[in-house]
C-alpha cells in the first residue's frame, strides 16, 4: 500500500514507520521540515506544500501528529495543543477532498482523555458522549473533524491512544526516574487508574486498524487489564529492583504542575472492547510482560 502519514517522526509515528516498511508498504511521511530527512526506498519525506497530484495511489492516510501534552498548560500550551490537532487534521480532509480516487481508510489519532477521569467506571468504545474537561473538548474536536472523512465514504477510525510504554520515549521514563533514584513512590492517593499500552502492541493494532476493514469508528489503543497507580508503581519498582514507598500528594503536584497534573493525578479505566471483538491479540496484555521486556 501507499500510505499518507502525519507524526511520522514521532514517538509512536517513527515506529509505525518502521512497521509499515517492514510489511513492504510506501510511507508518504508529511513534515514541515521534509529537508532535515533523508528518503529511502519506501520513505519519502514530503511537506506540506508538494503538489499531491504527483503522488501515485493512496490508498490509506493516517494522521499522528500534535503538540506534546506534557508542559505546563499555560493557556498558550493549551492553545497549540489544539490547533496542532484541528488544523493537521483540517488539511488532511482538504487533501483528501480533492483526491480523484479516495482513500480505502482514513485513522487520526485521538486520545483516551475523551472519557474524562474516573475512579470507578469502565469505559469502552460504546461510551458516546465526551467529558467536559480540557482533554475531552481537544480530543472530541479532533474526532469531529476527522469524521468529515467519512462524508467521502472513507472507512474513518479514531485512535484513542492510552500511557503508550517505552523505555526511552513517552511518560514512562518520567515514572521510572524517580522510582531509579530511590525517589519513586504513588501518585496522590494512588487510585486512579492507567490505562496502557506497550509500544509494539500500540504499532500492531494501528496496523490491524489498517488492514481490518470491520473497524471504524473509535478504538481504545490500550491493553486489556489496566492498573492502578499504587500498583502499576509497585510493579514498576519491581521491575526495576527499587522501593516505592516514598508518595507525591497531590496538592503539590497541583503548584507545581497547574492543570497538567490531570495526566498523572486522574485517570480512567479505559478497555479495549474493539480490539478484542475483532480477535486482536495482544503480545503483552499484562503489565508485568510488558515492563519485563522493556527493561530486560
Amino acid at each position: 500500500m501507499n500510505i499518507l502519514l502525519t507524526g511520522g517522526t514521532g514517538f509512536i509515528g517513527s515506529r509505525f514507520v518502521k512497521r509499515l516498511v517492514a510489511e513492504g508498504h510506501h510511507v508518504y511521511v508529511l513534515t514541515r521540515f521534509p529537508k532535515q530527512h533523508q528518503d529511502t526506498e519506501y520513505v519519502s519525506y514530503i511537506s506540506y506544500n508538494y503538489s499531491m497530484n504527483r503522488l501515485p495511489f493512496i490508498h490509506a492516510v493516517v494522521n499522528l501528529a500534535g503538540e506534546s501534552l506534557f508542559g505546563y498548560w499555560s493557556e498558550k500550551k493549551k492553545a497549540d495543543v489544539v490547533s496542532s490537532r484541528i488544523q493537521t487534521t483540517e488539511k488532511l480532509i482538504a487533501i483528501m477532498m480533492h483526491m480523484e480516487t479516495k482513500p480505502e481508510v482514513f485513522i487520526s489519532g485521538s486520545a483516551i482523555g475523551y472519557y474524562g477521569v474516573s475512579n470507578d467506571k469502565i469505559f469502552t468504545e460504546a461510551t458516546k458522549e465526551a467529558s467536559d474537561d480540557f482533554l475531552a473538548t481537544v480530543t472530541s474536536q479532533w474526532e469531529n473533524v476527522a469524521h468529515t472523512a467519512e462524508d467521502f465514504g472513507i472507512r474513518t477510525v479514531y485512535a484513542r491512544f492510552g500511557v503508550v510504554l517505552d523505555e526511552n520515549e513517552g511518560a514512562l521514563p518520567q515514572m521510572a526516574r524517580p522510582i531509579k533514584l530511590f525517589a519513586g513512590g504513588k501518585i496522590g492517593s494512588g487510585e486512579q487508574w492507567i490505562s496502557w499500552i506497550h509500544i509494539d502492541d500500540c504499532v500492531e493494532m494501528l496496523l490491524f486498524a489498517l488492514q481490518e476493514k470491520a473497524i471504524k469508528g473509535p478504538l481504545n489503543v490500550t491493553a486489556p487489564y489496566p492498573r492502578r497507580n499504587a500498583d502499576f508503581t509497585k510493579v514498576l519498582g519491581q521491575t526495576l529492583h527499587r522501593p516505592t514507598f516514598l508518595s507525591a500528594p497531590t496538592a503539590m503536584l497541583k503548584i507545581m504542575l497547574g492543570e497538567m497534573h490531570q495526566l498523572i493525578t486522574e485517570g480512567q479505566y479505559v478497555y479495549p472492547k474493539k480490539a478484542e471483538e475483532n480477535h486482536f491479540t495482544f503480545t503483552y496484555p499484562h503489565l508485568e510482560e510488558a515492563l519485563q521486556q522493556i527493561y530486560q
